[in-house]
């Protein structure tokens, strides 16, 4: 159960082809990032195709109690009147941060450069997420931070008086690491420098620059390295949003594998550290184009075609593009079920310490399914049953997790029983439109409530 209501039982039946156009909702990195930049302005900035998921408005909530005044026009479209660098005031209660990892770590460093105390809480999945990654490198800042045993949430972070800049090699390929030291590099002194040994998601850069931060990118022996210049005037900007590749991975995935299906998921963000799930589907044999390439608000977008393939193939997903699809593994493994062969996914422990162990879940899952799963540590190999061939039938737990429903609902369309997950209400968390946009491209999804 989510903290934002009761359980919501699902049970997804195989259905006719899909079709249609699937609008799916902004990008939630993206959207997390346009607040928290756009309360660190000076001017206001608005934002058109916001995230409406509670995730994004947890975020939402909590740029108000740091003293942003953020308004919500209708329409996905908002509002953010800045308070300037280093302007935080200090919250009056508790920031809750419902489900989102990316919100709260992100928050951290936004606020750990300014001297004011605040304090962090979620919902029962995120309170059990080592924060330690981030507070780590908040406290070369200066910055201290109180918590749970093992670096768990609920949290106090007591924000630095008198903030150094570091230079700082993020030991695991993680944006949300990466993002929490840049935005808190934006109030010390002289240059913060973050080193990446892999490239992951590069929205916080890219956004940095657009309200007119001084950051530099190189390529270097050490690997990327990100240098910002710190305490800029940040200038008020007009973002529009692009749609979520994360939350394409669902209809995209559901018309591979639904025979007959062919859907339109227009206005997708293509950042390259954001589209290895779709190259790696392309690698699988999938029926998946390119329409109307073109760039916005400094993001390559398109229009995406994905149609029944029915000649699938295991593939080896190397480690090397884990950090660029990270969160799309969930429903990765649900379309190698329906290929032939292995897929063997490398590199993913990362995946150890999302929303729920996701590795486990998807592995529990995919047994009591009929599927032959394998896994260690940071890899896991799902063998495909082929086409027409998966039994399904089973109830599976979501974990509090909206990724893992999701993944098992999408199972369910093309099973030869109905799959059946024991709680959908996370998925409101990301996709807050998931159910009505896949009924509408033919999906038959029930609510057992």
């Amino acid at each position: 159960m989510s903290r934002h209501g009761s359980p919501i039982p699902m049970t997804s039946h195989a259905c006719g082809p899909l079709s249609g156009i699937a609008n799916v909702p902004g990008d939630k990195s993206i959207s997390h990032r346009a607040l928290i930049l756009g309360a660190l302005c000076v001017g206001e900035t608005w934002i058109t195709g916001l995230l409406e998921g509670d995730d994004v408005l947890d975020t939402a909530q909590a740029m108000r109690a740091f003293g942003a005044c953020v308004t919500d026009h209708g329409g996905g479209v908002w509002s953010v009147q800045g308070v300037g660098v280093g302007g935080f005031a200090e919250p009056d209660g508790v920031i809750d941060c419902g489900n989102s990892g990316t919100g709260v770590r992100l928050i951290m460093g936004a606020m750990a450069t300014s001297p004011i105390t605040a304090t962090f809480t979620g919902d029962a999945s995120l309170n059990g997420r080592p924060m330690g990654r981030v507070t780590d490198p908040l406290a070369l800042f200066g910055a201290q931070a109180v918590g749970r045993h093992g670096g768990r949430l609920p949290m106090t972070i007591v924000g630095a008086a008198d903030p150094a800049p570091v230079r700082y090699m993020v030991p695991v390929p993680s944006a949300q690491v990466k993002s929490a030291v840049l935005l808190a590099g934006l109030n010390a002194p002289g240059q913060t420098v973050v080193i990446e040994k892999e490239a992951t998601r590069d929205h916080t850069e890219r956004m940095l620059q657009g309200f007119g931060a001084t950051v530099h990118v190189a390529q270097t022996d050490e690997g990327r390295v990100i240098t910002l210049d710190g305490q800029p005037e940040l200038i008020a900007q007009n973002i529009v949003v692009p749609r979520d590749p994360s939350s394409a991975a669902f209809p995209v995935c559901a018309a591979i594998i639904v025979p007959g299906s062919d859907v339109l998921v227009p206005n997708i963000g293509l950042n390259p550290t954001r589209a290895g799930l779709f190259t790696t589907l392309q690698e699988m044999g999938a029926d998946l184009t390119y329409e109307n390439l073109r760039e916005e608000g400094g993001e390559p977008v398109a229009d995406l075609r994905a149609r029944f393939s029915p000649n699938l193939r295991g593939v080896v997903v190397p480690p090397a593009r884990a950090a660029s699809m990270i969160d799309e593994y969930p429903v990765l493994s649900v379309v190698a079920v329906f290929a032939e062969g292995v897929t063997d996914m490398q590199g993913v422990k990362e995946l150890r310490v999302k929303e729920s162990d996701r590795i486990d879940a998807m592995a529990k899952g995919l047994r009591a399914a009929g599927v032959t799963v394998d896994e260690g540590p940071d890899w896991w190999q799902v063998t495909g049953l082929g086409h027409g061939e998966v039994p399904g039938g089973v109830t599976v737990e979501s974990r509090l997790d909206h990724r893992i429903a999701m993944a098992f609902v999408v199972m369910g369309m093309a099973t030869q029983q109905p799959m059946h997950v024991d709680d959908g209400s996370p998925i409101a968390t990301s996709f807050p439109v998931f159910e009505a946009l896949m009924a509408e491209l033919g999906a038959q999804i029930a609510r057992d409530c």
